[in-house]
């Protein structure tokens, strides 16, 4: 299913950067009323400022209300989207608790997701995948290489004034300032 409004982040592993960089691409199409989505697969207490939307056996999904912690969509609402959507779900359940949070999102309205997972069930508009010196705990992405996608260095990110990213049409593009490292695989 292509989804052209998705842009769908990725890391080498934890601490590479992802929420960072969804903050960062947040801030820079604030105007566009994004709609910013984490997905774990991860069972964690829940957190204050976390609205219950819908809770199943096997997922959990949440809206986010506030700005001021440090939590990843606490980080994503204080960025500037217009929702932040947070979701605790197992692998089968995981397309179906995405399409219910797509159900509160206006159609063709910018989505920044953070979710490796997602990608082995969905093709997002752009798939980007960070790297980083400081990533720990590396998890195997080779799957995800094979898929068109943007590979950044988030050393190197973190020095431009802007991610080298558009929104147009309904449709998130990929603007080349340099090649990404890996290259850039287009996407048609």
């Amino acid at each position: 299913m292509f989804i052209p409004n998705l842009l769908l982040i990725a890391g080498t592993g934890t601490r590479s950067g992802k929420t960072t960089i969804a903050c960062r691409i947040i801030e820079q199409f604030k105007h566009l009323n994004i709609t910013a989505i984490k997905i774990s697969p991860h069972f964690h207490e829940t957190t204050p400022g976390l609205k219950t939307i819908n809770e199943d056996t096997g997922f959990a999904i949440y809206e986010e209300t506030k700005t001021d912690s440090t939590k990843d969509t606490s980080r994503m609402l204080h960025a500037g989207a217009s929702k932040v959507y947070f979701a605790k779900v197992l692998d089968d359940k995981l397309l179906f608790v995405f399409n219910r949070i797509k159900d509160h999102i206006p159609e063709r309205v910018p989505i920044v997701c953070e979710s490796p997972a997602l990608r082995d069930f969905v093709e997002p508009g752009v798939f980007i995948i960070i790297s980083s010196e400081a990533t720990r705990s590396r998890k195997d992405i080779s799957k995800f290489l094979a898929l068109p996608h943007l590979k950044f260095e988030f050393e190197k990110l973190q020095g431009m004034s802007s991610i080298p990213i558009g929104f147009e049409d309904g449709r998130w593009l990929y603007l080349p300032p340099f090649p990404p490292e890996g290259g850039f695989v287009p996407i048609v």
